[in-house]
């Protein structure tokens, strides 16, 4: 069986500076046993895999379809973008095409956006999402699709992150976009004064798509200046930077304030071997298991709570990080989200074939 795993538009699948998606779907690739190729955007220096296909920014979508057309795939999988998958789905009526949601679905505003909405769906011969909260938070809307939606969690390769959980570094992380539903703001909040009361410890914030966001972010993050090297601002660091500073991390913050569709910068830290704090919203339980620790309260003060319980129980700490890794390692494995995506497209492709007999 052939999958055509189509990244969205921009996506350059690019080995250092990879976003979630990519992330996500590189890790699924390698884990493949049956034959997978990813088109993605030119621009890369590497991608990191033989199994990557670029496509010209000029005449992209026609460029695409003649790849597509050449390739014969069994299954197209079209990763975030709806319009993308629906503009060339018709041209491929024997494959089963696949929406791969990333990200929560743009909830409809009122009937008619709902039943655009819907008919574009409805194209499709499945819809894929990260998390069964993303799932059912899809179906309140579209509860006609059920029968079309899937959950299939991100995978993370714990080898690529994995360090000892023992003597971390008195410091605390995050990683992620510089954006509001994030919980930045919460972060830079807490921090003075989990950081006056323990002088021992600093933080590390590693902002991403900080160009995007510098005009709401730097606000918060300017009162941290007066910590000098306490506190360091990385501006969308590369992978490899944010998973050396996971690797040496004692604590791990995941505040997000908006329903997390999984939450793959918690897994990262688990694996990292961090102790985690995370809101819990969305999916980040079902990334976290029993885990992490929830801040139900999610304040500056409640997130500052958290953080100070971790600190001043450092046997605590380390023993839920030590559960947190192995927990991962089994539940998040490639090669198990790999194998529940291959049962999925096998079904879904006979499912189509089975429908395209009886029209036929």
């Amino acid at each position: 069986m052939r999958t055509a795993v189509v990244m969205p538009v921009g996506a350059r699948f690019c080995r250092e500076q990879p976003n979630s998606m990519e992330t996500v779907a590189r890790t699924l690739a390698r884990a493949e046993t049956a034959e997978v190729r990813v088109f993605c955007c030119e621009g890369a220096d590497d991608h990191d895999t033989p199994l990557a296909q670029t496509l010209p920014t000029a005449g992209r979508l026609q460029a695409l379809r003649q790849a597509l057309t050449d390739y014969r795939p069994d299954v197209i999988e079209f990763h975030q973008q709806t319009q993308q998958a629906v503009a060339l789905a018709r041209y491929f009526p024997d494959a089963a095409v696949t929406l791969y949601r990333h990200n929560a679905v743009k909830p409809p505003r009122h009937a008619i956006d709902r039943w655009r909405y819907e008919r574009r769906y409805d194209r499709m011969d499945g819809l894929v999402f990260v998390s069964e909260a993303a799932r059912l938070d899809f179906l309140k809307d579209f509860p006609r699709l059920a029968d079309k939606a899937f959950a299939v969690p991100n995978p993370i390769d714990v080898g690529l992150w994995r360090a000892p959980v023992e003597d971390r570094e008195p410091l605390i992380a995050f990683a992620g976009r510089a954006m509001p539903e994030k919980g930045v703001d919460l972060i830079c909040a807490a921090l003075p004064e989990v950081l006056d009361r323990h002088p021992s410890w600093r933080a590390v914030l590693m902002l991403n798509d900080w160009d995007q966001h510098q005009a709401w972010a730097a606000p918060h993050v300017a009162p941290l200046a007066r910590y000098g090297g306490r506190v360091q601002i990385l501006r969308s660091a590369p992978l490899a930077d944010v998973r050396a500073v996971m690797q040496k991390a004692a604590i791990a913050l995941t505040p997000s304030v908006w329903a997390e569709p999984l939450g793959l910068t918690a897994l990262e830290a688990h694996a990292a071997g961090a102790a985690l704090i995370s809101s819990g919203r969305g999916g980040l339980r079902e990334a976290s298991g029993p885990h992490a620790v929830y801040v139900d309260d999610l304040t500056a003060p409640g997130l500052g709570a958290a953080i100070e319980t971790l600190i001043n129980d450092p046997a605590r700490r380390e023993a839920m990080a030590r559960s947190a890794q192995a927990y991962v390692l089994e539940t998040h494995t490639p090669e198990r989200r790999a194998s529940q995506l291959a049962a999925l497209r096998a079904k879904l492709v006979l499912t189509k074939r089975a429908g395209l007999k009886l029209r036929r």
